[in-house]
């Protein structure tokens, strides 16, 4: 009995001891359930430091935007843009002469595959060639959001040419407007872009201007053009077009092939590509060393064409004689679209400006820019060209009115003003109204 005695406390303690072994178990448990909440948090943060492939999208779900952007600089060993950082939800940035280099554009465009504000993006003169453009497409293939690009003077030769016709061959992206001005685009370039675009129908606006396209660029663009079902603008102005080239590419659309030292051969064909063009309507010709010869041949097409709404002769060697007979071929096609005849270095006389009121009588929605009148005095030359009552008909259109305003108001001869009333339009786009002082320079007239 006496040993069974204190085998008894021994059980009791036990039983004792036991629940509060459960309870401190539980209480255990319960203790320890947040901490795996913190647990997973840190992870995270710590994965943050090791891939930034533009690839990972469980990334940009868990850091923020200048996060993603630091952290793929400190990837890439460049150091930030802060103007980029402070600007991310804007939806225009301009990054242009930033010296980004390869790496740069790299970094950005890895900051770019989630961002929903941008949809402009300049990015001229950095350097960026192939590596960086490979880049930039990569983030074009997930990002949905960004609309406009200028990737001009960026040095991208052959081989940037050949990554941006892969990417045009896609058609995966919200681009439609491109600047590739001044990247070294050859013949070579001409050929693969061209290709490309043949089947691109998302690229609305296009700018190759200032590189080195000839004859045979010319001709792959006008195939292009041919079948291309988007492009709505192209610029190819300051390349090397001759005849064969700018007949190739009068086929449809804006042209502006300015500054290519067409003469009057190449003016002989471009009127007959108006006689028998029914898309064009756009046509920018200055520069191009045509005299009033070549202005005949023009004029021959202007009698027939029923699409051309704008055509620009700035800066040719076109006198008097040419212009009339520029202003009478539209006179004489009643179905002629004409809406502007830019032939603003031409010095006109009395006689043509009643030549002129004839064509306004027929076409009142023109309007034919020239340098001034001869033979009459300053003021009565402003008077005929600011009359208050035609600019004031033209302001009640936004886009003519203001920019008729505007012109009169900036080539006015030195010295003198003109009166006109502003339009509440054309204040906005920065007309005072009353008199608007004149700067040095020529006359304008601007007629409805």
């Amino acid at each position: 009995m006496d040993n069974d005695k204190p085998l008894q406390p021994e059980t009791e303690d036990e039983i004792e001891i036991e629940p509060v072994r459960q309870s401190s178990d539980k209480m255990l448990y319960c203790e320890a359930e947040p901490p795996p909440t913190v647990e997973k948090v840190k992870p995270a943060q710590e994965n943050s430091e090791t891939d930034l492939e533009i690839e990972d999208d469980d990334k940009f779900f868990t850091t923020g935007q200048k996060e993603l952007y630091l952290e793929a600089c400190k990837l890439m060993g460049v150091v930030p843009v802060s103007y980029f950082i402070r600007n991310m939800e804007e939806s225009y940035v301009n990054l242009n002469h930033h010296g980004l280099g390869p790496r740069g554009t790299k970094a950005i465009a890895i900051a770019l595959v989630s961002n929903p504000a941008i949809t402009k993006l300049e990015l001229e003169d950095n350097c960026i060639m192939e590596e960086g453009v490979l880049s930039l497409v990569e983030m074009l293939q997930e990002n949905y959001y960004l609309q406009e690009m200028n990737i001009s003077n960026n040095h991208l030769g052959l081989e940037g040419a050949r990554i941006i016709s892969d990417f045009f061959e896609r058609n995966s992206s919200s681009i439609w407007s491109l600047e590739l001005s001044g990247n070294d685009f050859k013949e070579d370039s001409a050929a693969l872009l061209c290709q490309a675009l043949s089947t691109n129908y998302r690229i609305k606006k296009l700018d190759l201007s200032h590189n080195q396209f000839s004859d045979v660029g010319g001709e792959h663009l006008g195939q292009m053009l041919a079948i291309n079902v988007g492009l709505t603008s192209l610029d190819l102005s300051w390349n090397n077009f001759h005849t064969r080239g700018a007949v190739a590419l009068c086929n449809g659309l804006r042209l502006d092939l300015s500054m290519n030292g067409f003469g009057n051969e190449v003016a002989l064909a471009l009127g007959e590509v108006l006689r028998l063009n029914s898309c064009l309507v756009y046509l920018d010709i200055g520069g191009n060393d045509i005299g009033n010869e070549g202005a005949s041949k023009i004029s021959k097409g202007l009698e027939s064409n029923e699409s051309l709404r704008v055509l620009k002769l700035f800066l040719n060697p076109i006198n008097m004689d040419g212009a009339i007979l520029l202003i009478l071929a539209i006179k004489r096609n009643p179905k002629s679209r004409m809406e502007e005849l830019d032939i603003s270095n031409v010095l006109v006389s009395e006689q043509f400006m009643k030549t002129l009121d004839g064509v306004y009588a027929i076409h009142p929605q023109l309007d034919v820019v020239f340098k001034a009148v001869q033979g009459l005095s300053p003021k009565k030359t402003i008077f005929l060209l600011t009359n208050p009552m035609k600019l004031i008909q033209r302001a009640s259109h936004p886009a003519v009115g203001a920019r008729s305003l505007l012109l009169a108001a900036e080539r006015l001869l030195p010295g003198e003003q003109a009166w006109g009333c502003c339009s509440a339009n054309a204040r906005s786009a920065g007309c005072v109204p009353g008199l608007l002082p004149a700067p040095s320079g020529s006359a304008l007239c601007l007629s409805s």
